[in-house]
């Protein structure tokens, strides 16, 4: 399996990071990113076929592999060994084809002991990203954490089973992923109806819809959902959809939904589930360029990105447990 480099646009690296080629790796690599640029599973605007080519580049900054965090006083490009392998190659016109390239990406770099974070790319990549993960770890051995406006459990939709509405279903149906260590952040809005809602109960899966989080505060319900995330299970993936965030703040996106998180309590809570559980994949997907506003949602998404590298690489320190109330000069 080679590096494709881009499929759209120049061949650029996650800001400046140095590329790697899945055929050759060699086991000494912490972390690597892979690129899904992929919207042939969208029911509504496409477009997040270049959200990993804006993410990559979302940065006023040198590129050059290094980005100090202020809050967590680590250099998660520099106190991880980072690579970016590229754009897997998707065609939007086959997508059995396009997920299985992606999982067996994904389970390549899992498989030689790295983080896989995913740019995508619609949300039906989460299916290839979490089974690929799966995969090395265990069946029904890796819990998922999911950031969404929407439950994605959708069943066929448009005569399809594999859409960006329908991944979650799957991972629980083919066993990838148990419901009951399914924990979805964020929900809201009008989809889906209550047959769904009815299958999701069934599954035992455990959704915090906007009002619960609301109404009893984001930091409880993410405490508790860690509790379920790493309750019999080897480890924990991320997978955050920048529509979870209020369009204002995240308007390139295909189906954005009112009412959202803020982008700040985004990037708290993936520095939280980073530092916190035992992360061992991530994606950050439905970045539409063609919908955003003066790069607003790519930079989010590129942040997010530094977000979770910086916990990793916090939570690998030998520094002393960090706290967000700490002064800067003495979280160190």
């Amino acid at each position: 399996m080679t590096r494709y480099g881009a499929m759209f646009g120049p061949d650029i690296t996650f800001l400046g990071v140095p590329p790697c080629d899945l055929s050759a790796l060699d086991g000494r690599a912490d972390v690597i990113i892979l690129g899904a640029p992929f919207d042939g599973g969208t029911s509504h605007r496409p477009g997040t076929r270049f959200g990993p080519q804006a993410i990559r580049q979302a940065c006023y900054l040198p590129h050059d592999g290094s980005r100090p965090s202020l809050a967590m006083r680590v250099d998660g490009l520099k106190d991880l060994r980072v690579y970016d392998a590229g754009d897997v190659e998707m065609f939007a016109g086959d997508i059995e084809r396009s997920l299985g390239a992606l999982e067996a990406a994904v389970f390549t770099v899992a498989a030689a002991g790295a983080i896989p974070i995913v740019l995508g790319g619609d949300h039906s990549i989460a299916l290839p990203d979490a089974t690929g993960v799966a995969r090395h770890h265990g069946l029904g051995r890796v819990s998922l954490v999911h950031f969404d406006a929407h439950a994605d459990t959708g069943d066929v939709e448009f005569g399809s089973l594999y859409g960006h509405g329908q991944p979650m279903r799957r991972l629980i149906e083919s066993g990838a992923v148990r419901g009951d260590r399914f924990l979805q952040i964020g929900l809201r809005g009008y989809w889906p109806g209550p047959q769904t809602l009815d299958w999701m109960a069934g599954q035992r899966m455990r959704s915090y819809e906007m009002t619960e989080i609301v109404a009893r505060g984001l930091d409880e319900c993410l405490t508790e959902s860690f509790g379920i995330a790493t309750d019999e299970c080897e480890g924990v993936f991320l997978s955050v959809d920048v529509d979870v965030v209020d369009p204002g703040m995240a308007p390139g996106t295909g189906t954005p939904e009112p009412g959202g998180l803020t982008a700040r309590q985004l990037l708290d809570a993936v520095r939280r589930c980073c530092y916190e559980l035992p992360i061992v994949g991530v994606d950050v997907v439905e970045v539409a360029p063609p919908y955003d506003h003066a790069e607003i949602t790519a930079y989010l998404g590129n942040r997010v990105v530094l977000e979770a590298l910086s916990a990793i690489a916090r939570r690998r320190s030998s520094l002393p447990p960090w706290t967000p109330t700490q002064p800067l000069l003495d979280n160190r």
